[in-house]
Parts: C-alpha cells; sequence; structure tokens
C-alpha cells in the first residue's frame, strides 16, 4: 500500500499551528490558514486565499483565487469555490458593534459550484450540486441541482452533477451529455 501524499504549502502561504489539512492538498502563493480550520484531501487553495478557524473544508474542493471562507462556513466534498466568490457570516455588520456571536452558519453541499464573483449570504444552505451563476447573490437557500443567477438569486433551471444544464420539463429528464436521469418537479430535482 502506497503511503499518502503530504499536503503542500508555498513559502510564501501561513498555515498557522493547529490546522488539519489533508493528504494531497495544495496552498498556494499568499494562503492564509487559520489554526482551527480543517481541510480534507485533494483540496486546492488558490491565490490570496483566507480560511477562517471554523471552517469545515471537505476533500477534493478546488478554491479559486481571492476568496475568504469564514467562520461557520461548511464546503463539503467536491465544491467548487469560483475566484472572487464572497461567503458573508453577519447579517447586519457594523464596524462599532461587536457581532461575534451573531454568526450565521453557512452550508455549501457536496458537487456545488459556486461561480465567480458570486456572494453567498450567511445563514443559507446551497444543496449539492447546485449552480451558482457568476455574480449571483444568493439570499435564501438553493435546492440541490438548481441553476440560479441573478439579484437576488433566482432558480432558472436544473444542474447535472456532470455539470451539464437539464433540460426544461418536469417528469422524468435525462442529462444530454452524461443519460444520468432525473425526477423533476416545479420544487425539486433529484436522481430518478
Amino acid at each position: 500500500m502506497a503511503a499518502a501524499q503530504e499536503h503542500s504549502v508555498h513559502p510564501t502561504a501561513i498555515v498557522d499551528p493547529g490546522a488539519q489539512i489533508g493528504a494531497g492538498t495544495r496552498i498556494w502563493h499568499w494562503v492564509h490558514v487559520c489554526g482551527g480550520a480543517r481541510i480534507g484531501n485533494n483540496c486546492s487553495l488558490g491565490q490570496n486565499v483566507f480560511v477562517a478557524n471554523k471552517v469545515v473544508i471537505g476533500s477534493n474542493v478546488k478554491i479559486q483565487n481571492n476568496v475568504s471562507v469564514y467562520d461557520d462556513v461548511t464546503l463539503e466534498d467536491d465544491v467548487f469555490c469560483g475566484p472572487s466568490m464572497v461567503f458573508t457570516n453577519v447579517i447586519n455588520p457594523r464596524s462599532h458593534v461587536p457581532r461575534k456571536d451573531d454568526y450565521l452558519a453557512t452550508r455549501v453541499g457536496r458537487g456545488a459550484t459556486l461561480g465567480a464573483n458570486c456572494t453567498v449570504v450567511c445563514g443559507n444552505t446551497i444543496g449539492e450540486y447546485a449552480f451558482v451563476g457568476a455574480g449571483a447573490v444568493v439570499t435564501r437557500d438553493v435546492p440541490a441541482h438548481a441553476l440560479v443567477v441573478g439579484t437576488p438569486a433566482k432558480r432558472i433551471g436544473w444542474m447535472c452533477r456532470c455539470g451539464e444544464r437539464l433540460p426544461a420539463g418536469e417528469g422524468t429528464i435525462a442529462c444530454a451529455a452524461c443519460a444520468t436521469r432525473y425526477r423533476v418537479d416545479a420544487a425539486s430535482c433529484r436522481i430518478a
């Protein structure tokens, strides 16, 4: 049995003592990972990423450049965070009012994609394999497999696990790219 590949950290990155980082994870230029963070295997943290103490990141997560993952954010396995996308952790921030006890948890489900420059307002859940379009602002929960765009983000369709948009309609629908079949109704999409 082969030994697990160690994680790699660029010399300009700061990883505070206590941070848990899985095998095969790559931490690039000017990243800061706080000591309480937990990061899974085979992740990639791009240039200028910040990961706070109370963050859990699953395996095979890709976080592109200039993303800050703040306290109480959980990214499940296979999540993609596009360049410069934004997480928040307080609904009503004020510089002069301490709100560290008011953080709201955010969960991003397995396989979800968060497009470049989108914003995920804290306290919401992004369902598994959902797709948040570039520049969208998520202000409420996003169902599994939903494709959401705009400000505020609204569902305009459904996405396959393979990352292709599913045909419109309800009932049993098959992905044109991979043939995976889904059961779709007005409010949900799930594998048939």
